[in-house]
């Protein structure tokens, strides 16, 4: 219930709600009722330490809920990339926490809920990042919930003595938080919709196919990040590298004896060539027969929550934020065939797909070229074959919005407004500030620059709300005609099929790997691609990344390349080649910030 929840005009009082493990004291702040570091979980310390979260301990009297709770413990942004990008700390324990904000804390209010996911890879970022404020949702009659959950290896650290996906398993509580209190708070909880970006996207394609999770929300949004899991060799590799370096076991039970502290600096050592465009070995959700029980995308294709609308899609130039910071698009320029090779073995490809590349886009250089390689591989492949379940697959009809056997529909979007600090055009992570309706904030301004158009964010922002308030964002359901809605200069406006032509080069790709003999080992691409095993005949790859794999002489021997990349021209005569590993060494930098 709810009490002392006294007009912000006529009184001065601040706004008391009794959840079930207590009551919390808010504050008014312009008309709306915020409450901020709420407990939704037990600290995840102590003996609970690598352990699914607990409910919190009952309190007594009313918890003042004024300031944001403590952060999960996450290393810092390189420098390079903490220019662009907030991330607060805050100290503390209780770190599984959420914030509230809400125009009518009153449980007669039924108003539409946005529970927010944030990003960072899985290792950073938090519910208090200044572009997150909820104002401007509740200002539009939308309760806003924004969670924290754990990162790095304590949310994502695979061990054998502890169960998978803690973190996951933190926001899957944070949902049912919200099912049992949100009401307390104006909201409906028969209508939340779950949103999220990049690494946030992707756990909520995670809980989109966990039978857990039905009925918790009834309305998703995917910005930047596809369904997917993460390979668990790849995940173990981080545990083993990190237990090397800290001379321990690699068990839940020797980490939770290492000191806090040094747990983040050898986790930011290991991790620190980890980035969608390098790969490498890197924290991520697995698949764990329990809260995770297969593939997310396949699952999703097959028809898992099918009756839960969606809303998906990605800015134009998602690469530039992995890029341009130190440097690493002219390196990459520079580096040319190499850079490219590399690519290749990124994406587990033949030559017919950069050179189609090429041919749709001959004014671009190497960097331009690799990223959008990568972004479509990693990212529009399988988020189009998501889309294609829900309409615009074989048995959908062009002329209509009708959802395919009665699947809710799915609408994509494309960012492509460019920043205004030069290089980073519509990089990732650009739109939030938009979706937030908080780009004039100076955190925003950052990623933005300063002048950001505000009537886009009043068109973006909006279509949010018309979403998550009766599922319509104000353009045509996903068909067989690729209907994207493009926000970027001018009014937003709908394109079809803009990027069919470059997702076609991997369909063929497909086609010719499923028509290939095996001729060695091969590798299975988890992000879902449609790509699936693919081994090019003329690529000569060691190690499990390509390119991107981490190169460190400590390292297990069986991790690491030889070098051997292949491909002296890629868009050439397929000629087989060996690079030196100091070239390999030169497409990588330190710092990178991987999927935000």
């Amino acid at each position: 219930m709810a009490v002392d929840t006294v007009d912000p005009v006529a009184g001065t009082r601040d706004p008391v709600v009794v959840t079930p493990h207590g009551a919390v004291r808010g504050r008014y702040e312009n008309g709306i009722a915020v409450f901020r570091g709420v407990p939704y979980a037990a600290p995840p310390f102590g003996a609970r330490r690598f352990r699914p979260p607990e409910p919190p301990e009952p309190w007594d009297g009313v918890r003042d809920a004024g300031a944001f709770g403590p952060t999960p413990p996450k290393p810092p942004y390189s420098e390079a990339f903490a220019r662009l990008l907030s991330d607060p700390v805050v100290p503390g324990d209780d770190c599984l926490n959420l914030n509230v904000w809400t125009p009518a804390p009153d449980p007669a209010a039924r108003l539409p809920v946005m529970v927010w996911i944030h990003g960072g890879a899985l290792t950073r970022g938090s519910s208090a990042v200044p572009v997150y404020d909820g104002h401007a949702f509740a200002r539009d009659g939308v309760v806003l919930v924004s969670v924290n959950y754990r990162l790095g290896v304590e949310g994502y650290g695979l061990f054998p003595d502890a169960p998978a996906n803690p973190g996951l398993r933190d926001q899957l509580a944070a949902l049912e938080w919200v099912r049992e209190s949100v009401a307390r708070f104006g909201g409906d909880p028969g209508r939340v919709t779950v949103f999220g970006e990049s690494a946030g996207a992707i756990s909520i394609g995670a809980l989109l196919a966990s039978p857990r999770a039905r009925g918790l929300f009834h309305r998703a949004v995917m910005q930047s990040g596809p369904p997917e899991a993460s390979d668990r060799d790849k995940v173990r590799r981080m545990v083993r590298r990190m237990a090397t370096r800290l001379k321990v076991p690699a068990t839940a039970e020797a980490f939770a004896a290492v000191d806090r502290d040094l747990l983040l600096r050898t986790q930011a050592e290991v991790g620190r060539l980890s980035s969608p465009v390098l790969g490498g070995p890197a924290f991520g959700i697995v698949v764990d027969g329990d809260l995770v029980p297969r593939d997310p995308l396949e699952a999703l294709v097959e028809g898992a929550a099918a009756d839960v609308g969606l809303l998906l899609g990605w800015t134009r130039d998602e690469y530039r934020l992995w890029l341009v910071p130190g440097g690493l698009l002219e390196r990459v320029d520079r580096l040319g065939p190499v850079a490219l090779a590399g690519a290749m073995a990124r994406c587990h490809c033949g030559h017919e797909v950069p050179r189609g590349y090429r041919a749709l886009r001959p004014e671009g250089g190497t960097a331009d070229l690799v990223g959008q390689m990568i972004t479509d591989h990693l990212l529009r492949v399988p988020m189009h074959r998501l889309a294609d379940a829900r309409g615009g697959g074989p048995t959908a009809s062009p002329a209509t919005d009708a959802p395919v056997g009665g699947r809710a529909p799915a609408h994509v979007y494309e960012f492509a407004w460019p920043s205004n600090v030069p290089g980073l055009g519509a990089c990732h992570a650009l739109e939030l500030g938009f979706v937030f309706d908080t780009a004039g904030a100076p955190e925003s301004a950052k990623l933005a620059g300063e002048g950001a158009p505000q009537e886009l964010a009043d068109a973006m922002h909006g279509a949010w709300v018309r979403f998550a308030t009766d599922g319509d964002p104000g353009w045509a359901a996903w068909d067989a005609s690729h209907p994207v809605r493009v926000f970027g200069d001018g009014d937003p406006h709908t394109e079809h099929g803009p990027h069919d032509r470059e997702l076609a080069l991997w369909e063929a790709e497909s086609a010719r790997a499923a028509a290939r003999p095996a001729t060695g080992p091969t590798r299975r691409h988890t992000g879902g691609s449609p790509v699936g095993v693919v081994v090019a005949p003329t690529l000569a790859v060691a190690g499990p990344s390509g390119a991107g794999a981490e190169a460190d002489p400590a390292a297990d021997s069986a991790d690491s390349p030889s070098g051997a990349v292949g491909g002296a021209s890629a868009l050439d005569a397929p000629v087989r080649i060996t690079a030196p590993l100091a070239a390999v060494r030169r497409f990588r930098r330190p710092g990178g910030a991987g999927r935000r």
